[in-house]
């Protein structure tokens, strides 16, 4: 030890040291000021450079930490997701479970709990592998059969699964641990959907009979494998969840998510929540009317067009007058869709005219110019002016009364036509309003026109289903795989169907039967062209708008990709890499 204190505490020569220190020596006072200044500007400029380099080169990245308080209006019942029905059911059902795959903000999939998966030449058959470290909340794995388990409740009559029509005359089958397939009748390329489908965990749900299913606590207080795990939850003095929050889960197949704690808040009107985002009491908040917009407009908003179609069908078999193609152009050449939009929604929305939504394939579909389309671009400041004049080219004539008549034959077989038309719709808000914007464009066009209000049961069950109307305002939900078979194929038209413009064409029937058999972009915009030209042709519905999704969110939110929503909850599909914390790095650091 004391050889190594010697050996250490000897100067060491270094030669160019000291031939540095003698040069010093040498110099004059001016000369040695000089070297000084020059050699702290050489240090200066050099840690300046290394400090400008490194600022060039490093990124930011997200980090963990942070966490966000959203308002949402009503109460859970069903955090489940072969029952999960109101939106704050489906809110918690996105964050707490996961699928096999998960659909993305850009209206494709990813894989999930699967690591891989595989789809038969044929497309009937749909094999899964599951990921082997994929675990539950309470850290049982995720196996095969759970998802065995999950579907074949869905599947379950006795459970009563909303999504039970989603997996009629689907079999499945355990191939090993680790392994699941899935067996069609027939080739169905939007089943993929499906498969975002929560898992349930089969060691918690399996001793809970059909009975007790949706009494069982587990669909309030449930373990999934989403993004996020259930930490607490607050009640009111009645029992009723006020709020639940929400912590990231560490073994989330996607990789743990970067917000620290996400909590929800439930309110029982509208008006509740505007008061609580004003006050600070939530930070986000979604589900507003336009209406409600209107004093939250300071806000930070976020927003995507909703799959969602809302238009006017027609019910031919009713109304005689509607039989009349000229007629039908009319109509839907009258309506101002832009100023439908900006007075009954606010300016949230988007104008349609097409069953397709705007934000799947509208430009790819986009065949040809309806007639529609060309008065939408008509100098008339009033296009119902315009509608009106080509129903009096087709021989209409304008009575006294403002309302178009025609008469067809003479003397005695003579038939006169009045163009009166009764509107229904649904006693919500904004379908009222769009009702009266609608009957205005059409009275001032030269139709009778009487607006029909209903409740929405009463709605449903009385007037719908029997099809007792003439013209029906209504919206339509899109699927993401864009299936529009239950809306317009031909065998839909009676109810359960949803066909409800009683539409009936051998050449759309055939493209949309074709659709659902194929699964190549190619082929499937071929035939949404084919069967979107004949639509146009035979005008069965006038197209309005698709609304938008609104988000209110802090502006410090950063990875919020909204893109395709489907419905509201699927604001949280990419939740997990949503982050409020930034660090910065090189760029070889840099992971998610």
């Amino acid at each position: 030890m004391r050889k190594l204190w010697r050996l250490a505490s000897r100067s060491v020569y270094i030669p160019l040291l000291d031939t540095a220190q003698d040069t010093y020596r040498s110099l004059s006072v001016t000369g040695r000021s000089l070297f000084l200044f020059f050699a702290t500007l050489l240090v200066l400029s050099s840690g300046a450079l290394l400090f400008i380099l490194n600022d060039s080169l490093i990124i930011a990245v997200p980090a963990h930490g942070g966490s966000l308080t959203e308002g949402v209006i009503g109460s859970p019942r069903f955090i489940n997701p072969l029952l999960a029905i109101s939106d704050a059911d489906h809110d918690l059902t996105e964050l707490v479970y996961s699928g096999l795959l998960r659909p993305t903000s850009e209206g494709t999939y990813i894989p999930d709990l699967a690591q891989e998966y595989e789809v038969s030449s044929d497309g009937k058959t749909y094999t899964f592998m599951l990921r082997k470290n994929a675990t539950f909340h309470d850290g049982s794995p995720v196996t095969a059969n759970d998802v065995v388990f999950t579907i074949t409740k869905a599947q379950n009559a006795a459970v009563k699964s909303p999504v039970r029509a989603n997996w009629e005359g689907v079999v499945i089958e355990k191939v090993d641990e680790f392994t699941v397939r899935f067996t069609l009748k027939n080739s169905y390329a939007p089943f993929v959907e499906n498969l975002s489908l929560g898992i349930l965990p089969s060691h918690l749900w399996q001793t809970v009979s059909d009975e007790e299913f949706p009494f069982s606590n587990l669909n309030t207080s449930p373990i999934g494998s989403g993004p996020f795990r259930i930490n607490s939850i607050s009640r009111t003095p009645s029992g009723i969840p006020a709020s639940y929050e929400l912590l990231p889960f560490a073994g989330y197949a996607l990789g743990k998510p970067y917000l620290a704690q996400i909590t929800l808040r439930f309110y029982q009107s509208e008006n509740a929540l505007a008061t609580a985002l004003k006050n600070g009491d939530v930070e986000a908040a979604s589900g507003f009317s336009p209406a409600a917009l209107v004093d939250l407009d300071n806000l930070h908003i976020e927003k995507s067009t909703l799959n969602r179609v809302f238009g006017v069908f027609f019910n031919q078999n009713q109304s005689i007058v509607l039989r009349d193609h000229d007629v039908r152009a009319a109509l839907q050449a009258a309506i101002d869709r832009e100023e439908l939009i900006s007075d009954v929604l606010g300016g949230y929305g988007e104008a349609l005219e097409s069953p397709v939504p705007p934000t799947m394939l509208q430009s790819a579909l986009a065949a040809g110019t309806s007639s529609a389309s060309a008065l939408a671009t008509s100098a008339e400041a009033d296009p119902s002016i315009t509608a009106q004049q080509m129903l009096i080219k087709k021989g209409w004539k304008l009575g006294d009364d403002g309302v178009l008549t025609k008469t067809v034959g003479t003397g005695s077989k003579a038939q006169t036509t009045t163009l009166s038309i009764t509107l229904s719709t649904g006693n919500v808000p904004e379908l009222r309003a769009a009702a009266e914007a609608v009957a205005d464009s059409w009275t001032r066009m030269g139709a009778d026109v009487e607006v029909q209000i209903f409740d929405q049961g009463d709605l449903s069950q009385n007037v719908i289903r029997p099809r007792k109307y003439d013209a029906l305002l209504f919206g339509e939900v899109v699927g993401r795989e864009l299936d529009l078979f239950a809306f317009w194929h031909s065998s839909q038209r009676n109810d359960p169907g949803l066909n409800v413009a009683l539409y009936a064409n051998p050449t759309a029937d055939e493209a949309l039967e074709s659709l659902r058999a194929t699964g190549t972009d190619e082929e499937r915009k071929a035939l949404y062209t084919t069967f979107e030209e004949e639509l146009q042709k035979d005008i069965p519905a006038v197209f309005l708008y698709a609304p938008d999704f609104v988000y209110i969110v802090p502006n410090d939110i950063e990875g919020l990709d909204l893109g395709f929503i489907g419905r509201p909850s699927d604001r949280f599909l990419n939740a997990n890499l949503w982050h409020r914390e930034t660090e910065y790095v090189w760029p070889f650091f840099a992971s998610r």
